[in-house]
């Protein structure tokens, strides 16, 4: 099985480091990165350029003219140029555990498709992790929260992978995992939804309407994730709209989607 991680960033080249820093860290790489940019300025370039010259697998930069927040447009540009068998899809304000690649690799499945939690970090901590360009930090850090979210104990994730199975919003965009050919056969994300929210729990609406099974990566898979103010949450009544449609007319693709970019 081959892996590509993507990973999404928007204008943040300093909590971007520190995930790409993580990614080169990893005890099992993906057999390639992805940055899913949404628009950045040059010094974000700059810093993926830098990355791309060290990595010892391929770094792809797919980068669209920044009109705003458009999230599933940019996920769907990154799935198109993705190679690997299983995608891996992660934020740019993420630091991941050495084995995160390892364990979502492990824990793969046929027919399912995988959220995992997160580790929240604190102001305090994620400036200082940020100036010092360091990566070592643990559930045990000055700091972090979430506590059980950053317990690493593999052996027990197989019988925690139905974890508020019925909870339609336990899902994380920002630690997720799909075989490459269900999203094609979904269509990927739903450029409908554009602003903050809904986009992950619309596609996983979608997965689960083609016969998928969510499973949760409890206790593997553990990512830190970097403090950041809250974004404008203007557009999530809307997108709240376009899930509940989803749902309500059992909807397995999207109209405005992946299909788009494949060739």
């Amino acid at each position: 099985m081959t892996v590509s991680l993507i990973i999404a960033t928007y204008n943040w080249p300093t909590a971007l480091e520190l995930t790409l820093m993580s990614a080169m860290q990893q005890s099992r790489l993906p057999e390639e990165i992805i940055i899913a940019d949404d628009g950045s300025t040059e010094e974000t370039k700059i810093l993926v350029d830098k990355f791309k010259a060290i990595s010892p697998v391929p770094v792809k930069h797919v980068w669209h003219e920044d009109e705003g927040f458009r999230l599933a447009k940019i996920r769907n540009r990154a799935i198109a140029a993705s190679t690997g068998d299983y995608v891996i899809q992660i934020d740019g304000d993420i630091i991941m555990h050495p084995d995160f690649v390892k364990d979502h690799a492990d824990f793969a499945r046929r027919g399912s498709y995988v959220s995992g939690s997160r580790v929240n970090m604190d102001e305090a901590l994620s400036k200082y992790l940020q100036e010092s360009k360091s990566t070592q930090v643990s559930v045990f850090t000055k700091g972090t929260s979430n506590f059980l979210n950053g317990l690493h104990l593999p052996f027990l994730s197989r019988f925690q992978e139905n974890y508020r199975k019925d909870d339609l919003y336990y899902v994380r965009g920002c630690n997720m995992a799909f075989w490459r050919d269900d999203l094609v056969k979904v269509n990927g994300y739903n450029e409908a939804l554009q602003g903050w929210g809904r986009e992950d729990n619309e596609i996983a609406c979608r997965l689960n309407n083609i016969g998928n099974v969510r499973r949760i990566a409890k206790f593997r898979a553990i990512e830190f994730h970097q403090y950041h103010h809250e974004r404008s949450r203007d557009s999530l009544s809307k997108n709240d709209d376009l899930l509940h449609r989803t749902i309500d007319e059992g909807l397995t693709r999207c109209e405005i989607g992946l299909d788009q970019y494949l060739s």
